[in-house]
C-alpha cells in the first residue's frame, strides 16, 4: 500500500507537464525571439548551450520540485532510493545491451549507410568524454518522465496507456529543438521522431514496471538511445522502435493492459516493493 503522507496526488502530473513545458519551451522561446542577443552572451546553440541543457533537464527539475513540495527531504530520499533498483528479467537487459544497438545498426543499413561508415568511431580520447556527457544530458530527463509522471498515470490507467500518454508529451516536448540550428534534432524529420518516441516510451514503460519502478534502468535505457557510438539511423531507427513496441505489447499484453503489476509509488517507503 502507498504511504499517502508522502505520495503526491494524481492531479499533480498536470502540474509536472506544465512546469516541464514552461521551462523547456520558455528557454527555447528566448532563443527564437532574441537569438542574436542570447548567442552574444551564451554562445551559439548546441548540445552544451546552457539553455539547451536547462530545457533537457526540465522534466527532472519539475519532478524534483514537486517531490520536495509533497515529500520534503524525506520524500526526496525515498524517491532517489529508486536509483538503487536494478533487478529485472534477463531478457530486458539483453534488449538494453544488444537489442538497442542492433536497432541503430539495422536502421543505418536500411538508410543506405555502409557497415564501415556505421562502425566508424572518433578517437577514444574524444569518444569517452562524449559518452560521459551523454549520461548527464538526456538520461537525466528520466527523473521526471518515468520517475514522476509514469507512476502517477498508472494509478488511473494501464501501463500501455500510461506509456502512450507520457510518450506523446515526451515527443511533443522535443519539437522546438527541430527548428533551432545546432541542436542534435535539427537535422532530423519531426514526424518519424514523434511516432518513434511514443514507441520507445511504451517499451520503456514495460521495462520500468518489470524493474519495479527503477529510475536506474530508465536512465540506462535513455543513455543507450543517445550513445554516441551508435550510427545516426534516422528515420529508420524510429520505424524499428515502433515495430519493437508492437512486439513488446503483444508479448507482454497481459501486463501492459492490466494495472495489477503497474508501479504506482513515486516515493516508496521501501525499495523492496514499490508498487
Amino acid at each position: 500500500m502507498r504511504d499517502t503522507a508522502f505520495e503526491p496526488p494524481v492531479h499533480s502530473v498536470y502540474v509536472f507537464f506544465f512546469l516541464t513545458f514552461a521551462i523547456a519551451w520558455g528557454g527555447m522561446g528566448l532563443v527564437f525571439v532574441f537569438q542574436d542577443a542570447v548567442e552574444a552572451v551564451l554562445g551559439p546553440m548546441g548540445a552544451t548551450h546552457p539553455l539547451f541543457i536547462l530545457a533537457v533537464w526540465s522534466p527532472a527539475i519539475s519532478g524534483i520540485l514537486l517531490i520536495l513540495w509533497y515529500g520534503r527531504l524525506a520524500g526526496l530520499r525515498r524517491y532517489l532510493s529508486r536509483l538503487l533498483l536494478w533487478r529485472a528479467p534477463v531478457g530486458w537487459y539483453l534488449l538494453l545491451l544488444i537489442g538497442l544497438p542492433a536497432i541503430f545498426y539495422l536502421g543505418a543499413a536500411l538508410g543506405g549507410m555502409s557497415m564501415r561508415e556505421a562502425l566508424a568511431q572518433p578517437p577514444l580520447r574524444e569518444l569517452l568524454p562524449l559518452i560521459a556527457f551523454m549520461l548527464i544530458l538526456g538520461p537525466v530527463e528520466e527523473l521526471g518522465w518515468r520517475g514522476y509522471a509514469t507512476p502517477l498515470l498508472q494509478r488511473r490507467m494501464a501501463p500501455f496507456w500510461a506509456g502512450l500518454v507520457v510518450g506523446v508529451f515526451w515527443a511533443l516536448w522535443h519539437v522546438p529543438a527541430f527548428f533551432l540550428d545546432g541542436t542534435p534534432q535539427s537535422g532530423w524529420d519531426v514526424m518519424p521522431f514523434v511516432i518513434g518516441a511514443i514507441g520507445v516510451s511504451i517499451i520503456l514503460t514495460a521495462f520500468f514496471n518489470a524493474a519495479r519502478g527503477s529510475i536506474l534502468v530508465a536512465i540506462l535505457f535513455h543513455w543507450q538511445l543517445n550513445m554516441p557510438m551508435w550510427p545516426d539511423a534516422q528515420p529508420w531507427d524510429m520505424y524499428l522502435f515502433i515495430v519493437l513496441a508492437v512486439i513488446v505489447v503483444w508479448v507482454k499484453r497481459s501486463d501492459m493492459f492490466s494495472r495489477m503489476g503497474a508501479v504506482t509509488e513515486v516515493m516508496p517507503a521501501s525499495t523492496g516493493s514499490p508498487s
